[in-house]
């Protein structure tokens, strides 16, 4: 595992965890014009923790969470501040040389691609990448559910230089080829990433992890048919599986019991399949990320 890069994990989880405001349906968000310093603490207990990449807060920076009026109002400044916070953050370790990943999140919604519109998502991926570009050294497209989100995304990323890594949300349930939320085979995803110009990687996230490694398995497979070299990373969640039907943006998704223990046994698989940037997504926090880095180096 010393060849790993350690992401972060979940901020939304661990801002809730912490006591820092975060409600229906502004979720993450809500802390970033109201405890700012919440935020910013979070990303610093991620940091000691050992993360060498920290994720900007501004997943719930979109109209599905914000509300179209406030969006329209704050969006892009809220992810700007997002961003900036971050920087701060990172800029408070100067010897760990942290690194800062802009979030591109699901503009209409997590595991939902039947919600997606192309046209007015192509406009918020953009928006929300000029907004963090600034202070950010690389991309995540996060919890991409649909070939159809792929697309756009491409086209709102030929805006910026900087590394760009796609990470896709996978079905919870075992099935024959691991598939997209959509139903659409990881395979189509692979083939897709490898075909956009200067991919920086493609990583799975936001699943169950007893998933992730056929995911693995089968990019790494394409990867090495199509002469495609990416990055290819794993951030799994502390979910429940989640059903086709759920509504991201009114209950509060069930816990598992995951310990740090039982998670660094999933990331040891990861790193022999070939996975080389490992964090966590939601409920995964900082005594996840300090096992991973401890574990890394044992």
């Amino acid at each position: 595992m010393q060849d790993i890069t350690i992401l972060d994990g979940g901020m939304g989880r661990e801002l809730k965890r912490t006591g820092a405001p975060f409600d229906h349906p502004y979720w993450s968000a809500q802390a970033l014009w109201e405890a700012p310093e919440a935020v910013y603490q979070a990303h610093c207990r991620f940091i000691e923790a050992g993360a060498q990449v920290i994720t900007v807060n501004s997943y719930a920076c979109v109209p599905f969470h914000l509300g179209e009026t406030r969006y329209q109002q704050q969006g892009p400044a809220l992810a700007a501040k997002a961003a900036e916070i971050a920087r701060e953050a990172v800029n408070q370790y100067p010897d760990k040389q942290v690194q800062v990943a802009g979030s591109l999140p699901p503009p209409m919604g997590s595991y939902r691609p039947d919600l997606f519109e192309a046209t007015a998502a192509l406009e918020i991926y953009q928006e929300l990448l000029l907004a963090q570009a600034p202070f950010c050294d690389l991309f995540i497209v996060e919890t991409l559910a649909s070939l159809e989100e792929l697309r756009v995304v491409q086209l709102a990323a030929q805006q910026t230089s900087k590394p760009l890594y796609y990470a896709f949300s996978l079905q919870d349930e075992p099935a024959q080829g691991a598939l997209l939320r959509s139903g659409q085979s990881v395979a189509s995803a692979v083939a897709l990433v490898c075909s956009a110009p200067l991919p920086a990687g493609i990583a799975f996230n936001c699943s169950v992890p007893e998933v992730m490694a056929q995911a693995l398995t089968e990019t790494q497979q394409l990867l090495q048919q199509q002469s495609c070299a990416l990055t290819v990373g794993v951030y799994a969640n502390n979910f429940v599986p989640i059903p086709t039907d759920y509504s991201a943006n009114s209950e509060s998704q069930p816990m598992r019991e995951l310990s740090p223990e039982d998670y660094l046994q999933y990331v040891r698989q990861w790193a022999e399949l070939g996975a080389t940037l490992i964090g966590g997504c939601c409920g995964i926090g900082p005594e996840h990320i300090r096992a991973l880095a401890q574990g890394k180096h044992s």
